[in-house]
């Protein structure tokens, strides 16, 4: 392994920390607060894809996707079905807000924290939810550009 691959491959473990870490900064009071959560892996796939696709779009020619054309492609034809997955999970945490109500979730918090915590998973739940979309939309786009460009231009 050369020295460019190592630097790839520690940049590539430093990056998934960072999202390990920002994922349980986000999810450890709701972990904490609720109960029973029943959003916790659709939440944290959100963040997941969220944070990793970004970092794809702007800082795919530093990844270790950048020089393997197959792995573009496989993933290229995967975010369709993971958009898919991603519309029908935050189709249903806006079904359970709408039938149970986020006060279902936070309702053994003190009156104090009750709004503001509710606030919280509701808005967190929607921001991740809804830039993930935007990322998973994206990515295959800049696949594609990305593949066009090493076959006609020889760069990422």
């Amino acid at each position: 392994m050369n020295k460019e691959q190592s630097l790839t491959l520690r940049m590539e473990l430093v990056w998934w920390i960072l999202t390990a870490v920002i994922a349980f900064a986000v999810l450890f009071p709701i972990m904490k607060s609720v109960d029973k959560y029943p959003f916790l892996f659709p939440n944290l796939v959100f963040i997941v894809v969220f944070i990793t696709f970004t970092r794809y779009i702007f800082l795919l020619k530093h990844t270790i996707l950048a020089n393997r054309q197959l792995l573009k492609v496989i993933i290229f034809f995967l975010c369709l079905p993971l958009f898919t997955y991603l519309v029908n999970e935050l189709t249903s945490v806006r079904t359970f807000l709408d039938e149970r109500g986020i006060d279902s979730l936070v309702k053994n918090l003190n009156y104090d924290r009750h709004w503001s915590f509710a606030n919280y998973v509701k808005t967190e739940m929607y921001f991740f939810g809804a830039a993930s979309l935007v990322v998973t939309a994206l990515l295959p786009l800049r696949l594609l550009l990305s593949v066009w460009r090493n076959r006609n231009r020889g760069t990422v």
